[in-house]
């Protein structure tokens, strides 16, 4: 154990990559930051993470888990409003294009809060609908079930995320070869078809921007789970990687601790990246 003086970090102080990661190797508290010392412990944070079941059982299978789901929801809904406006004309194209923008003008905490008003246990929309409709008795409390809390979520970000997919995948869609389009419907390919063997290839970059940025997106997403009932910490069963992090670091004052666990979420964010790029790149050098 090694023990030296360096300068605490000031409040709103920036925290760059490499200080998070020097962090990381440290038993990193509330002492520190009076004292001003650093006391390094190696690795011991990291194996501390990797050796606990709460990483394996709940956090990992929730981050990666509702990444896929909400990545493939927030692409596929986006891809579906984007061919719709590019059926449209000019005019109604406009009309959709400012409406849909409104959802993601929206601030994430702003959303998170409309959302968990219609979920509302005691007077939500969705709750008063369904009693309404005989379909239950009673309230139920949708933040209380792991997988209804991220159901929720999932809604949430694929209704804030998906007018960035939608305009961007338009904005390639219209630079797609109408001709070609005109020639496969005349030799009968239906729509589907035509999707998957000429806007696909050709949009496929087009596409990679919007699935890694989504997964970035949707790795990292905070807000729209620390806000909802229960997504502070107080309900583990929801913990996420940003969330579980955060709490580390300011409800347990572990800085050293929550820091691995930041440098974790990055290095998984890194390996999805570079895995997604270069199999992109194969696939156009074929």
């Amino acid at each position: 154990m090694t023990t030296l003086t360096t300068p605490a970090p000031a409040v709103g102080d920036g925290t760059s990559p490499l200080r998070v990661f020097l962090f990381s190797l440290q038993d990193y508290g509330l002492r520190e930051i009076v004292s001003g010392k650093t006391n390094f412990i190696g690795f011991a944070n990291y194996l501390e993470v990797f050796g606990n079941s709460t990483l394996w059982t709940v956090v990992l299978p929730n981050t990666v888990g509702f990444a896929v789901l909400s990545v493939a929801g927030t692409v596929i809904f986006g891809t579906l409003v984007a061919l719709l406006m590019a059926s449209l004309g000019t005019f109604w194209r406009t009309i959709v294009g400012s409406a849909i923008m409104v959802a993601w003008a929206m601030p994430a905490v702003t959303g998170t809060y409309i959302w968990t008003w219609i979920f509302d246990a005691d007077n939500g929309i969705v709750n008063q609908a369904l009693m309404g409709a005989g379909l239950m008795d009673d309230p139920y409390n949708w933040f209380t079930n792991r997988f209804t809390f991220y159901g929720i979520v999932l809604i949430n970000i694929i209704h804030h995320g998906f007018p960035f997919v939608a305009i961007t995948i338009l904005a390639g869609l219209l630079g797609v070869s109408k001709e070609m389009l005109e020639a496969a419907a005349l030799d009968g390919a239906g729509a589907v078809r035509r999707f998957f063997q000429i806007i696909f290839p050709t949009m496929k970059s087009v596409f990679a921007v919007v699935i890694i940025l989504s997964t970035i997106w949707d790795f990292k997403v905070f807000a729209q789970v620390y806000l909802m009932p229960g997504g502070a910490g107080s309900n583990r069963d929801v913990l996420n990687l940003g969330v579980w992090s955060y709490v580390e670091s300011f409800g347990q004052n572990r800085y050293g601790f929550g820091s691995a666990l930041a440098v974790l979420l990055t290095a998984v964010l890194l390996v999805i990246t570079v895995f997604y790029v270069r199999a992109m790149f194969k696939e156009e050098k074929l």
